[in-house]
């Protein structure tokens, strides 16, 4: 009788800590990459492995790594244009920009893949 009293609530807290979140996921994802920047590729690994595996499944662990870089892309392009004065210039120093937003992206992303298959 104890066993079916427990298997219905097993172990709360495991099941609730399970679920993920996209914010939680982007947050631990910065954080680490903040820290772990003298690491130039395994940094970003890790960061995306530890977030991945808070984001709790593969879809948010992508969405995690993709969203904050998508924003911070945008965000360049646009502040590069404004700060400059010309479009064109502009630009070209956002996709510059968003390039090296991209390379960083990378090993961060390979990593919350790992980490939202370990989830």
């Amino acid at each position: 009788m104890t066993d079916q009293i427990q298997g219905s609530n097993a172990n709360p807290l495991a099941a609730a800590g399970r679920k993920g979140s996209l914010s939680t996921a982007m947050a631990w994802m910065l954080v680490l990459s903040l820290l772990l920047f003298w690491l130039p590729v395994l940094g970003m690994f890790i960061a995306g492995l530890v977030g991945g595996r808070k984001a709790g499944s593969v879809a948010t662990a992508i969405a995690a790594a993709l969203l904050p870089a998508l924003l911070v892309a945008v965000a360049m392009f646009f502040m590069a244009t404004v700060l400059t004065g010309m479009p064109v210039l502009g630009a070209i120093a956002g996709f510059g920009a968003g390039v090296l937003v991209v390379a960083n992206v990378v090993p961060l992303l390979a990593g919350a893949v790992v980490g939202g298959i370990l989830a």
